[in-house]
């Protein structure tokens, strides 16, 4: 069985001892390191964090930071005027867009509270009408006259 110890770090204010129990912290924020710098030291797994202000601030910079990339992407796609097939390309952030709202609505809303989650959610929805109105834009109306031709009933 490995040696498994759980430990928790306090401010300086404490004489800077870190205390260790064992013992599963689930109140707080969890959060996996993606660093992976090799040295002799502790290996960090996983770090919870506890104080609500500090997750609260952790979390509304890494929801702008993926809202950001979105519009920068939506809004290079909706100038670019190429139609080469990039509908594909649209549902597929279509998609991501839809998940990310699932993901801010029931991961975070806890941590973030009701009115905050509902804001980023407007925004969110803003962005997927947009890109609706560009899917749209890009199907051709051959394609779109096929569609209802099929969807007829002919004797």
């Amino acid at each position: 069985m490995s040696d498994r110890r759980y430990y928790f770090v306090t401010k300086k204010g404490q004489e800077g001892n870190i205390v260790c129990f064992d013992g599963a912290l689930s109140d707080g924020f969890q959060i996996t390191p993606k660093n992976q710098l090799q040295y002799d030291g502790i290996t960090v797994n996983k770090l919870v964090i506890m104080k609500p202000s500090l997750v609260e601030k952790i979390l509304k910079r890494k929801i702008q930071k993926k809202l950001e990339l979105y519009l920068n992407y939506i809004v290079e796609v909706i100038d670019s005027d190429e139609e080469d097939g990039s509908n594909g390309n649209l549902n597929e952030i279509l998609g991501e867009l839809t998940r990310y709202k699932e993901i801010l609505r029931y991961r975070y809303q806890k941590y973030l509270g009701e009115k905050y989650v509902e804001l980023m959610s407007k925004k969110i929805e803003l962005l997927e009408y947009e890109l609706k109105l560009k899917t749209m834009s890009y199907t051709p109306l051959e394609e779109v006259y096929e569609n209802i031709q099929e969807n007829t009933r002919s004797r």
